[in-house]
């Protein structure tokens, strides 16, 4: 490596370095969103940069960088986690990249069982999305690492798969309508007794506070459907770090960002 160079990496390290103390020292003053949500963006994109020959390599690599996440959430006292890893557009992919991805989430799912520290830190896994469209067998994964954790209330990591805020809309509408019209109500009556509190039961984060914040990583500005309900107060925090890249300064500027926000409501 070019001495210069080598230079030049070592000083920035040693800031960064001395950057995160100084962040982790003030984070004890902040107000700690106690769910946030996180659009996963930027794996391709970083395996293509990182010269990799395939870009399921930036989705591996995406995979753990997660697990380090989890430990700052732990730190920090996040109570609920909502991650975005594959949406329904996704499907549109490149076949090869697809299975690619699908076969990581379901490896994963199946680590989560017998992860000593899911069960010791007892965290519970929710799926959220159109789980009927992925293959069986990771439709079994998913069921399994639920089962596994469903007791656990310390700590929620749900997990958007197969996931389009639209549809989860229509989807939760739906059910309210099936649920309303097997008491006999006409069209007419439910459409009158119609509210937000009618709707929300039928959600994937049912029982679950909104998210206070979303991020989302690889310098992309908009949600994309993310939580398309839930995130109607939500604070928003843009990132261009792509995911396997995200370092703990970064997720500590967000939470700062959070913390100096004053949040209204539309009052």
């Amino acid at each position: 490596m070019n001495p210069l160079k080598y230079l030049k990496n070592r000083i920035e390290r040693l800031f960064y370095k001395a950057y995160q103390r100084r962040l982790e020292g003030e984070a004890n003053t902040w107000k700690i969103p106690r769910h946030i949500g996180v659009i996963l963006d930027g794996n391709r994109r970083y395996a293509k940069a990182s010269g990799f020959d395939s870009v399921i390599k930036g989705h591996y690599e995406g995979a753990d960088k997660l697990e380090e996440v989890l430990h700052w959430c732990d730190e920090l006292g996040v109570e609920i986690f909502s991650i975005w890893i594959f949406s329904l557009d996704n499907f549109k992919r490149a076949a090869d990249e697809v299975e690619g991805i699908l076969g990581l989430i379901e490896r994963r799912m199946r680590e989560l069982v017998t992860i000593e520290g899911l069960h010791t830190n007892q965290i519970k896994v929710r799926a959220m999305g159109q789980i009927e469209l992925l293959p069986l067998s990771l439709q079994e994964a998913i069921r399994n690492a639920e089962e596994a954790t469903q007791h656990y209330d310390k700590f929620i990591l749900n997990v958007a798969v197969a996931y389009g805020g639209r549809e989860e809309i229509v989807e939760a509408f739906r059910r309210h309508l099936k649920t309303e019209s097997k008491t006999g109500k006409e069209v007419h009556q439910i459409a009158e007794e119609l509210t937000v509190d009618k709707i929300t039961p039928y959600l994937y984060t049912s029982n679950l506070p909104d998210p206070e914040l979303i991020i989302r990583t690889s310098g992309e500005v908009r949600l994309s459907g993310f939580l398309l309900w839930q995130s109607v107060y939500s604070e928003f925090y843009f990132c261009d770090t792509y995911w396997p890249s995200f370092r703990k300064i970064d997720f500590l500027r967000a939470l700062r960002a959070y913390s100096q926000r004053k949040r209204r409501f539309g009052e």
